[in-house]
């Protein structure tokens, strides 16, 4: 009889530590899902001829974030009404969160510009810099810097590359 209740003491004791271990492999897993979509989804705007656009796309998602495209030919009204500067443009727009991202922007640039949330309008890399996200031709990399950006178009070195 002393057998019966050790094996069932037994197996009580071990359901239990299954149950708690399972428990924290499930909490971990859920940490890790919402680590990976705390970052906000991003909309790109872009000229469907336009290549080099889906490869700035490509580096966004290897870095976490998720992006949808939206395919435009007429660029010039969607950075009109996202308040971009003609000094500012580059071949595609992006909004993310409560911000616009234009052009080539590395992935840290935007994480930093999501984590500080400074009080601009957005993120710009004017036109296409050879080395910039999207824009790798070899080992060639032109310097070139991200500008943050008011509703005015006034702009401040935001990082340098």
């Amino acid at each position: 009889m002393a057998a019966f209740f050790f094996r069932r003491r037994f197996l009580a004791g071990a359901l239990l530590l299954t149950a708690i271990a399972g428990g924290s492999a499930y909490a971990a897993v859920v940490r890790q899902a919402q680590g990976a979509s705390a970052l906000p989804t991003v909309t790109t705007y872009r000229d469907p001829g336009c290549g080099c656009c889906i490869l700035w796309v490509e580096h966004m998602r290897q870095a976490g974030f998720e992006v949808i495209v939206r395919n435009t030919p007429d660029m010039p009204s969607v950075r009109t009404r996202l308040g971009v500067a003609p000094h500012l443009q580059a071949c595609h727009t992006s909004v993310v969160g409560n911000y616009v991202v234009e052009g080539h922007v590395p992935a840290d640039d935007v994480k930093r510009l999501l984590r500080e949330q400074p009080d601009v309008r957005g993120i710009a890399v004017p036109g296409m810099p050879i080395g910039s996200p999207g824009m790798e031709q070899g080992p060639v990399k032109h310097a070139y810097s991200t500008l943050a950006f008011d509703e005015k178009g006034q702009t401040t070195v935001f990082e340098r590359h």
